[in-house]
Formats: structure tokens, C-alpha cells, sequence
């Protein structure tokens, strides 16, 4: 026994040593993998007008393009994390990687509608797996507190900025290539992980071999999937719908059967000491507001852009950039200045009150109004905040966890954020779509009055998204704690 101790521990440390020094390697190889899977969530509904035409699917079947996705990813992000901390996390981003990939060049390859939401449903699950597996290689490769808040800088900047390059990317490939290039665009950003990962990264044999939690995983899974579906159905159907609160009646019988097995088992899917940390649950409820909210920006404000404005799927990519430039500036100052001094309670909630700030900023636009005057410098200082958001809320939610509980952690915060998106899009659309009814009540339908109409519905919408970033800044302030987060000295964890 000693004799193999003395062996290992020198084999260890020259691995642990080995990844050290490529820790900023690593870095990029899991901001690129991460980039990809946010990239999916806009870049694909740019295309999805051409993708319709092409394929000769109906409005009613467009929505499950996206639904399919938001489905498989969202319900099978715990068991994706389950199974990245068994099989290995490296492990587990190469086979995301490479499933992703191959998911997409299905979809890029589709001749019908059936085919091409197959695809992004193997998309979905294959990005369940994926995310956990990176957010939780940067937790446990970046432990030292200062080179841990650049690392979560860059990473929450990628996930701030990762929509709107989106938009972007997604305009450019549909305008000047194809729509299938949306898809295809993914084996590129696979290749490099896949890459990346086997040259940078040490053997990992997983570090939790528990017998897996059927029951939980089976409650806890159909919970999401039937909390999903739900807000998806409502945002297509009415909130009275039978189906939609079916759905949602399923989902709560299921979660709260989840919860009391998870209290009970031997080997819970999601140890419940995970959910204990008062700064942990405040990050997460700070990403499922995060998630709501910003839904307000990137749709309606590319609906006023394209519709109001007339500006191209490029065009509207391009007026988004300010908000990138603002997400980096602060994700970075956030993370490697200010969350080491003070924490996260007076960062996220100001950051929330910020994007609301501008969110109410947005409220005032009208059929005429000018990007440099009236969009500019909200959508800038929209930037900032949730650049006070995402980095210290990714950073917060995964500090201090063990190793071995390093994936349920890094599932969770994709979880509220996915959750989060989910409802803001069935509420904002369904608020949107009620605002507009309401204003063309006893006007004439005339082409101005419907163009008001839109309008006026983006403008409510940007007013909820506000109220929304408004309550999450009192949740947060009141569940986070005050003070500068423990330092740790430990060496980063490697596994073998």
C-alpha cells in the first residue's frame, strides 16, 4: 500500500503540475466548447425563416425547432452532470463535443422537418452533457482566488456576449451562405475542444463512481422536461390551456417527489448540502432571473431593429456589438477587482438594477426612433450590468463546492439559466402579444396603427423584462451574503 502511495503521489503531482501550466490553454479550449452550445440558442432562430422556406414546414411546426432543443438540454441537465463527474469531466466533453457536432451536421443536412428536429433534439442532450462538464473543468482547474475571478471573467463574458455574437454570426452565414451553415459552424467550434481537450488535458477516471439515482433521475428529469414544455406550450397556446397546465401540474408533482427523494436516498442525484450555501442559491436565482430577462433584449429589440427599422439580419447582429463591449468591460472588472474585495451581494443586485435601468430606458422607442440616439447607450449600459451579473453568478455558484460534487453544481447554474429562458420566453411573448391586442382595441387596423401596435408591444415587453431584473435585484440582495468571499489556498484538483 505504501510502496504504491509513493509511486502515485510524484506521478500526480508532475500531472498536476503539467496542467497548471496549461491552465490558460484550457481556458480557451472551454470558452470555445461553451461558446458553441450559447451560440446555438440565437444562431439557429436567425435562420429559421429560410430553413422554413426551404423545408416547407408551417408556423405552428417552427416553434418545435427551438422547443426541441430547449426540451432535451434543459430536462437532462442534471444526469448530464451525474454523468460527467463518473465517466470523467474530459471524458464527458470530448463525447458532448463530438456528439454535438455530429448532431449538427445531421441538422445541416436535413431534407424535412421530421429530420431536422431530431436533430436538434440530439443537439439538446448532447449540450445537457457537454455544459456541466466545462463549467465544472474551469471550477476545479482554477482554484487560486485571483487567477479564479480572470478565469470566471472571461468565461461570464463568454456567456453574456454568447447570444449576441449569435445574432451576428447567425446573419452572416444565412445572408451570404446558407441557412444549413448555422449547423454546420458547430464542427468547427467542436474540432478545436475535441483538439484542445486530448493534446491539453490529463486522463480523467471520473471522480464519483455512486450507483446512479434512477428514481431521482426519472422525477427529477420528466419534472423539467413536463416545466419546459409547459412554457413552451403556453407561449404558443393561452396559460388556461388544459395541456399547458397539465404540464405544469405534472412538473410540480414530479419535482416536489424529486426533492423528497433526493432527501432520503443513499446517493442522490442532487446532494442537497449543494443547495445549502445562502450565496450558491442567491447565484442561482440571479442566472434564472438573468435568463428572463435578457429574453427581453435579444427578441424584442431584434424585432424593432429588422421589423420597425428595417435593418438586415446583419445589420442587427452589429448593433448588438456595444452590448458585448460592455459585458466584457465589466464581466472582467466584476470578477478580478471587485468580487474579491466585496462579494457578490452588492455586485449582482446592482447589476440587476442596471439592466433594468435600461430595459425602462427602452420603453421610450417609437416608429422613428434613431440606434445612435435611443438604442446606443441603453443597450451599452445593459452590458455593463449583466456583466455584474453572469461572472460573479457563475463564480459564486461553483465556489467552495468539492470536487466530487463539481458537476451537479456547474449543472445547476445551467439549469436556472435554461429554466429561465424558458419562462421569459412564454411570459414576455405572451405579454407582448396582449399588449398589442390591447392597443389596437377601438383603432382602426390600418398598416400605421399596426406598426404602432408592434411597437407598443416591444415597449411593454421591455417594461416587464425591467420588473423582472427589478425583483431579482431584492431576491438576490436578500438571499446573498455580505462580505468578500473565503479565499482558499488549495492546489487546482486533478484528477487521473
Amino acid at each position: 500500500m505504501s510502496n504504491a502511495s509513493t509511486v502515485t503521489t510524484p506521478v500526480r503531482t508532475a500531472q498536476a503540475a503539467k496542467t497548471h501550466e496549461r491552465r490558460w490553454w484550457i481556458l480557451a479550449v472551454l470558452a470555445i466548447s461553451q461558446l458553441m452550445v450559447i451560440l446555438d440558442g440565437t444562431i439557429v432562430n436567425i435562420a429559421l425563416p429560410t430553413a422554413q422556406h426551404a423545408l416547407h414546414f408551417s408556423n405552428s411546426d417552427r416553434q418545435w425547432i427551438v422547443t426541441a432543443y430547449s426540451l432535451a438540454f434543459g430536462s437532462l441537465l442534471l444526469l448530464g452532470g451525474r454523468i460527467s463527474d463518473y465517466i470523467g469531466r474530459k471524458n464527458a466533453l470530448i463525447i458532448g463535443l463530438v456528439g454535438f457536432a455530429g448532431a449538427s451536421a445531421l441538422g445541416a443536412a436535413s431534407m424535412n422537418f421530421t429530420m431536422l428536429v431530431i436533430a436538434r433534439t440530439v443537439q439538446g442532450a448532447f449540450g445537457a452533457l457537454l455544459a456541466p462538464a466545462v463549467l465544472a473543468l474551469l471550477t476545479t482547474t482554477f482554484v487560486d482566488p485571483d487567477e479564479r475571478g480572470k478565469a470566471f471573467a472571461i468565461y461570464g463574458a463568454v456567456a453574456g456576449a454568447g447570444g449576441a455574437l449569435g445574432l451576428l454570426l447567425g446573419g452572416v452565414l444565412t445572408s451570404y451562405a446558407s441557412w444549413r451553415w448555422t449547423l454546420l459552424v458547430n464542427l468547427f467550434f467542436a474540432a478545436v475542444g475535441v483538439f484542445g481537450a486530448v493534446t491539453l488535458m490529463q486522463h480523467d477516471r471520473g471522480v464519483d463512481h455512486d450507483p446512479l439515482d434512477w428514481p431521482g433521475v426519472l422525477t427529477g428529469t420528466g419534472g423539467l422536461f413536463a416545466l419546459v414544455y409547459g412554457f413552451s406550450h403556453a407561449e404558443t397556446t393561452s396559460w388556461s390551456d388544459v395541456y399547458t397546465l397539465g404540464s405544469f401540474v405534472v412538473a410540480a408533482v414530479l419535482l416536489v417527489g424529486f426533492m423528497a427523494i433526493q432527501r432520503r436516498t443513499r446517493f442522490p442525484l442532487l446532494p442537497l448540502r449543494v443547495l445549502m450555501d445562502r450565496n450558491r442559491g442567491g447565484a442561482l436565482a440571479a442566472m434564472l432571473v438573468a435568463g428572463s430577462g435578457m429574453f427581453g433584449v435579444f427578441l424584442f429589440l431584434t424585432y424593432y431593429l429588422q421589423v420597425t427599422l428595417g435593418y438586415s439580419a446583419v445589420m442587427t447582429g452589429v448593433a448588438f456589438l456595444p452590448m458585448v463591449a460592455g459585458i466584457s468591460i465589466t464581466a472582467q472588472l466584476s470578477n478580478m477587482s471587485l468580487l474579491p474585495k466585496f462579494g457578490p451581494r452588492p455586485l449582482i443586485p446592482t447589476g440587476m438594477l442596471i439592466a433594468a435601468g435600461s430595459l425602462w430606458w427602452l420603453t421610450r422607442l417609437g416608429i422613428h426612433s434613431s440606434y445612435l440616439t435611443d438604442i446606443l447607450v441603453p443597450l451599452v449600459t445593459m452590458g455593463l450590468g449583466v456583466g455584474l451579473i453572469f461572472a460573479p453568478s457563475f463564480n459564486t455558484a461553483t465556489l467552495g463546492v468539492a470536487n466530487h460534487d463539481a458537476g451537479v453544481a456547474s449543472a445547476l447554474v445551467n439549469t436556472s439559466q435554461q429554466i429561465g429562458g424558458s419562462i421569459g420566453t412564454a411570459l414576455l411573448n405572451t405579454l407582448a402579444a396582449s399588449a398589442a391586442t390591447s392597443y389596437l382595441v377601438g383603432r382602426a387596423p390600418s398598416a400605421l396603427n399596426v406598426e404602432l401596435a408592434g411597437v407598443h408591444s416591444y415597449t411593454a415587453a421591455f417594461g416587464y423584462s425591467a420588473w423582472i431584473f427589478v425583483g431579482g435585484a431584492v431576491l438576490t440582495g436578500l438571499l446573498l451574503r455580505s462580505g468578500a468571499p473565503e479565499r482558499s489556498g488549495e492546489a487546482p484538483l486533478v484528477t487521473h
